[in-house]
């Protein structure tokens, strides 16, 4: 029955791909980027207050689960039934992967498959595919995984709108879906698996900047694209805290993730401006661009907020920069392991599963500095207990 019904899935797939569109989506305000001195701009559609509201409760949230062992751990469980998935393994568990475009993903992958590894007992074979940031080719690459004998399917959606019709069609062809990092418009999945969320991180980094930046300020806010509904959330919960501190948002620009790019913004808005009083950013990967385009201009680092990316964390402590660093902890990418398998056992699981969501600070910043990995990795990995560690990692 699971046979005709993924070949059913797949037809839908192949229409759904036809129509597929690599283009990304409009940002919050229609376009690319947000004029110079318009603010904020019109908040985004995927601002949801209910959601808003409940991801600023969990930042305070006590999680059940291991001490030791937060991507096991669950912010207020609400606990579904997996009976009817329940099979003997081993089992053929595949990942359709959004990309591996950038140090928090690559970091997270190796991560998930020193996991993966952990559990080799139970897991006979291990398919990745890399959607390598298209739209099309992942709905393309759910398409051909629907017909490969999986158990169980795991997917980190390229973008949200796009990927929700292929990742119901993986539902309606039987299999146990656990979608994690970035969510989709459907409540098929078993379980959707994140931290706290974007909302919680965009908060946490604009209401830092807000107080630490002189009252009414010039604040830049970096993105790096749009139609991704972590990064959505995370800019719309930092509107909603610039609009209440009443700052001067003069600029929203999509990075692209490019250091390069990432410097040239920060440096065309310095020669524009003069001074910039703080720096918002929704994900950390060019945080040092941004201090540099700041040093190379001779001008101070303003407040600022990054991720836990080591060589932030190292340029933090060395320059002695005013900064937060909220996360989205790579440890993340245990967890689609670890739920799939429980699926395939039975066990009940949390839906959501959301996952604690720690934040670096001045006052913990030192015990996450680690001078034996490289730059690009990301101090929240939770991999030190893994196969390989740490040479996989570097």
């Amino acid at each position: 029955m699971r046979r005709s019904m993924a070949a059913i899935a797949a037809v839908t797939l192949l229409s759904l791909a036809a129509c597929a569109t690599d283009e990304p989506a409009a940002g919050p305000s229609g376009s690319a980027s947000t004029a110079a001195g318009s603010g904020t701009g019109d908040q985004s559609k995927f601002f949801v207050q209910a959601d808003y509201d409940a991801e600023l409760g969990l930042l305070d949230a006590a999680p059940t689960g291991p001490a030791d062992k937060p991507w096991e751990q669950v912010l207020n469980p609400t606990m579904v039934d997996t009976a009817k998935f329940k099979k003997n393994g081993p089992h053929k568990i595949c990942f359709s992967n959004a990309a591996l475009n950038n140090p928090w993903r690559q970091v997270g992958f190796k991560t998930m498959q020193a996991e993966v590894e952990a559990q080799k007992s139970r897991i006979k074979e291990f398919v990745h595919v890399d959607a390598e940031g298209k739209d099309q080719k992942q709905i393309a690459d759910i398409n051909d995984l629907l017909g490969k004998g999986c158990d169980a399917l795991i997917v980190s959606p390229n973008t949200t709108a796009t990927l929700t019709p292929a990742v119901e069609a993986a539902c309606k062809a039987g299999l146990p879906v656990v979608v994690f990092d970035r969510g989709v418009n459907t409540k098929c999945p078993v379980t959707f698996i994140n931290p706290i969320g974007g909302y919680g991180f965009g908060h946490v980094g604009a209401e830092f900047v807000s107080q630490k930046m002189k009252p009414g300020g010039k604040v830049l806010a970096l993105r790096i694209l749009p139609g991704v509904d972590v990064l959505e959330t995370r800019w719309s919960a930092a509107k909603v805290a610039f609009d209440k501190a009443k700052v001067d948002v003069v600029g929203v620009e999509f990075t692209d993730g490019d250091p390069a790019k990432t410097k040239k913004i920060v440096d065309d808005y310095i020669q524009r401006y003069g001074t910039i009083d703080g720096v918002w950013m929704d994900a950390g990967a060019v945080a040092v661009a941004a201090v540099e385009a700041f040093q190379d201009a001779g001008k101070p680092v303003p407040p600022m907020n990054g991720e836990d990316q080591l060589d932030f964390l190292k340029i933090w402590k060395d320059k002695k920069l005013t900064a937060i660093a909220p996360t989205y902890p790579t440890y993340q990418w245990r967890t689609p392991i670890i739920a799939a398998l429980r699926i395939l056992d039975g066990q009940q699981v949390s839906n959501p599963w959301k996952l604690p969501q720690p934040t670096v600070t001045q006052d913990n910043l030192d015990q996450y500095l680690d001078p034996g990995m490289p730059p690009l990795h990301y101090a929240m990995c939770g991999c030190t207990d893994l196969p390989g560690y740490p040479q996989r990692w570097k």
